[in-house]
């Protein structure tokens, strides 16, 4: 058959979502109209990922991420056409500290949902910046020093 010619009668290979075909119209191409980049393994840090490549990536099965967005009010990924989730890096970063405290540390999934909490409200403490400020200034003050001796050396 021909590759123009209409494949709707027998070929059923272009109904199958693979990431970078250019044929898919599901918006799982290499980049999509907004793009968000979705290729393969060896992606860039900051790109976004498919829960199928999260899965992959730290050995959790879809289902259990799919468990935890439920559970977890901070794991929010990007959800675009036909429920297809997009995970940011800091998705994945939160995605395998839920993992670390539930699955090495012993932690209840309750106790993970207080702790995530917690820290989320907890208030930046400045009184223990205020006392460092000077001390940083008097090291940027030697630094600088050291740069202009430097330069008259060389």
């Amino acid at each position: 058959m021909p590759d123009d010619a209409d494949t709707s009668g027998g070929d059923f290979t272009d109904d199958i979502d693979v990431a970078g075909d250019p044929g898919s119209d599901d918006g799982s191409t290499s980049i999509d109209a907004v793009g968000i980049a979705t290729a393969g393994p060896g992606k860039a840090g900051a790109a976004f990922r498919t829960i199928g490549e999260l899965s992959r990536e730290t050995g959790l099965p879809q289902h259990i991420l799919r468990y935890w967005e439920t559970r977890f009010p901070q794991l929010r990924p990007l959800q675009r056409a036909g429920n297809r989730r997009y995970y940011r890096a800091e998705d994945a970063v939160l995605v395998r500290r839920i993992d670390t405290l539930l699955n090495h540390e012993g932690y209840t999934v309750r106790g993970v949902q207080q702790l995530l909490a917690a820290e989320k409200t907890a208030p930046v403490a400045t009184d223990t910046i205020e006392p460092v400020i000077p001390a940083l200034r008097a090291i940027r003050a030697l630094l600088a020093q050291a740069l202009v001796e430097d330069g008259r050396r060389a």
